[in-house]
């Protein structure tokens, strides 16, 4: 295959802070890049009455002024919210601080209007927290789409170690999630001559490796287990930037997880349903599959459908339905065209139902 035509655009995150108490650094980092003028900040209310305070007050030290959007959904009306705060505000920068949702929101409102964003995540759930993507309920499309990444990440680990320990299944699963991705990228090179970047592919798939090493210290909760979490979730959102897509991060897996979102709304973290996912795609590429149950195992994070409030029906329709999110993304379930009864058994044998 000549690759020599083939372009794209990396866009990383400018700075990374991660560390205990890093949060008070907020504004002093912030002013030493150079950045200045009103801050919008997005976060849900119960992150905003934990944090907001100690934010403000850090903003205010690097001469910044700032303004708070509630966050209750990741929704296009939240969106449009920020993006108002902004105009209104002739503000130069939002910060998404809190989950998923709030990080995401303040992506796409960001980006929209052509201004920095800063992702200061409060869970380790998800690798959004550098990616160039965001997931928005009522958006014209049932997956991410693409923004830009952060310019920059502040960690703070003190801060994530407190976050409801559900949260980190869902990292957990998104990070293995990585190891089967990237088979369904080569796949798509082998029989599709579809851009294969080993780099980027190579740093997804050591994330999720790094998970199957760290899984005990994770699921034991402990300050090393989940920084290394947190570095790795930050490791594969900078891989996407890499490739300039999501393919290093998201393959059959994740049109799981996004299927069973419309089959069955609100239940399991998108992290959970991909960790199923991987299980359940690893066998279907001759991959050790009892290396990523194991692995969620010690982490404490479900491998059961049941564990996570999933029936064996909804799980069948979620697979037969998942090549159909994005039938332009080559993957593993493309190929091997499952029916009723194979996916019944492909869940059967993996354990997951």
């Amino acid at each position: 295959m000549d690759v020599s035509s083939n372009r794209h655009l990396m866009e990383l995150p400018y700075v990374v802070l991660v560390g205990r108490d890093v949060l008070a650094e907020t504004g002093s980092l912030l002013r030493g890049q150079g950045l200045e003028g009103h801050i919008v900040v997005a976060a849900g209310p119960n992150v905003w009455g934990r944090l907001g305070k100690r934010v403000t007050e850090s903003l205010a030290e690097g001469a910044f002024d700032s303004s708070w959007v509630r966050i209750d959904r990741a929704d296009m009306e939240a969106v449009e919210a920020v993006e108002r705060a902004v105009a209104e505000k002739d503000a130069h920068l939002v910060v998404g601080l809190g989950g998923g949702k709030s990080i995401d929101v303040a992506k796409l409102a960001a980006f929209n209007r052509k201004v920095h964003m800063v992702s200061v995540p409060t869970s380790a759930s998800h690798d959004g927290i550098a990616s160039p993507f965001a997931s928005i309920k009522g958006y014209a499309k049932p997956y991410s789409v693409v923004t830009k990444p952060p310019f920059a990440i502040i960690a703070d680990i003190s801060v994530i170690m407190g976050a409801p320990p559900r949260l980190f299944n869902g990292g957990v699963g998104d990070l293995l999630a990585k190891l089967t991705a990237v088979k369904d990228w080569e796949l798509a090179r082998n029989e599709k001559q579809e851009y294969y970047g080993k780099y980027s592919a190579n740093l997804a798939r050591m994330s999720g490796t790094m998970i199957e090493e760290e899984a005990t210290d994770i699921g034991e909760r402990n300050e090393e287990g989940i920084r290394g979490l947190v570095e790795a979730l930050i490791s594969a959102g900078v891989a996407a930037g890499i490739a300039g897509s999501s393919r290093p991060c998201s393959g059959a897996e994740h049109l799981f997880s996004h299927a069973m979102d419309g089959i069955a709304p609100g239940v399991g973290l998108h992290g959970e349903k991909t960790g199923l996912g991987a299980i359940m795609m690893a066998k279907l590429h001759g991959m050790d599959w009892e290396r990523i149950r194991s692995a969620l195992f010690r982490a404490r994070a479900p491998r059961t459908a049941e564990e996570i409030g999933l029936t064996k029906e909804q799980v069948i329709r979620g697979l037969l339905a998942a090549p159909e999110i994005r039938p332009e993304r080559y993957t593993i379930l493309h190929k091997v065209k499952l029916d009723a009864k194979s996916a019944e058994e492909l869940a059967r044998e993996t354990k997951v139902i």
